[in-house]
């Protein structure tokens, strides 16, 4: 298995993966195809079987993939066949939304805790979800077994939250503050700027004539 040449960009096809396999899964489809999964869901069947094969040998030659088996595989290798304990830090509109995220215990993520500095919403809940004191992070995050922080605060505040958590001994962590932050170590950060997003769409409504219609 030739894990270690594996890309960011495999991983996030072979989640994609496995929301298909799931989908055909619930419908009932036993065995399927890379030509049937890409025609089916707009991806490349070339790609997906050398993504694929970076993990093992999962296809059946005349048959294709068995899905019940290969989503067994996939949910596997992601790391989802156990539970991940998430914190929240940043108890505004924004986190509290994503306390409630379908996707997340979808996924097995479960959020445990959420943290804030306003003295107003410690102790209260959001879905059950408690709203700890900042300051109490790495007692509380090492008491409720947490291994994933998302970043929602204020972009000033960003980096030294992420050097809070990650003091904490946190190795994952997801950013929605709207600035580049550092990381150093072994530390997995992924920063989500809608910004960033909005100006590319900005950008081919303004010059339509230079897109090619990739992402």
């Amino acid at each position: 298995m030739k894990v270690e040449k594996i890309s960011e960009l495999t991983t996030n096809r072979m989640s994609v993966y496995l929301r298909c396999l799931n989908e055909l899964a619930a419908e009932g489809t036993k065995t399927v195809s890379s030509e049937t999964i890409a025609k089916r869901f707009h991806l490349n069947s070339a790609q997906i079987r050398k993504d694929l094969a970076y993990f093992g040998e999962f296809g059946v030659r005349g048959v294709g993939y068995y899905v019940e088996e290969l989503c067994e595989h996939l949910t596997k290798i992601l790391g989802l066949n156990k539970e991940h304990r998430v914190a929240i830090i940043g108890a505004g509109r924004l986190g509290t939304a994503l306390t409630d995220y379908y996707g997340f215990t979808q996924s097995n993520f479960v959020v445990s805790a959420l943290f804030d500095t306003d003295k107003n919403k410690i102790g209260q809940r959001v879905r059950d979800v408690i709203i700890y004191d900042i300051k109490d992070f790495d007692q509380v995050a090492k008491k409720d077994k947490i291994d994933v922080a998302v970043i929602t605060v204020p972009a000033p505040f960003a980096q030294s939250i992420l050097e809070q958590v990650t003091k904490a001994g946190i190795k994952a962590v997801m950013n929605f503050a709207p600035t580049p932050l550092r990381v150093e170590g072994t530390v997995k950060l992924k920063t989500v700027d809608l910004t960033i997003s909005l100006e590319s769409l900005s950008y081919f409504l303004a010059q339509p004539s230079n897109f090619n219609g990739k992402k």
